[in-house]
């Protein structure tokens, strides 16, 4: 049997500078029960929120009005819901965790997601520390002091 000489070699730069990737950080959101549900470039609390239900919006596509987020979401599709608003009504394809089937989102196109200009995340469904609910879940919430 021939004996197997393998060689690697090591390089690296400290003189180098830093690229756009490397100082880019991802953001982990889990649901309330714990399963991973969305990798961001961008923290949820800094991105701009709906005034009909403050959702979070995440823009998929490039448009006059700004840049997509790079994102990636880990949800079930379920079946679009009508909301009566205002001004009519809109259809919500929702989406929802795929292990407790909490409702983490929706978009206003059929899926797959992000085929339509936003995806919409529901303020309080998502946490950064896994096991862990954000205080914004229950931040419309009354106190039962009884």
């Amino acid at each position: 049997m021939p004996k197997i000489v393998s060689r690697s070699a090591v390089s690296t730069s400290t003189d180098a500078a830093p690229t756009a990737s490397a100082s880019a950080a991802l953001r982990v959101y889990y649901c309330l029960c714990g399963e991973f549900i969305l990798v961001i470039d961008k923290a949820l609390a800094s991105l701009p929120r709906r005034k009909t239900d403050g959702a979070v919006i995440l823009r998929c596509q490039d448009g006059p009005a700004g840049k997509a987020r790079v994102f990636k979401i880990n949800a079930t599709n379920a079946d679009p819901v009508m909301i009566a608003r205002r001004d009519g009504h809109e259809r919500q394809y929702r989406f929802l965790c795929p292990r407790c089937t909490l409702p983490i989102g929706y978009q206003s196109t059929p899926p797959p997601a992000k085929s339509g200009p936003y995806v919409y995340i529901n303020w309080g469904a998502l946490t950064q520390i896994q096991g862990q609910v954000p205080a914004e879940a229950f931040e419309d919430e009354e106190m039962d002091t009884s």
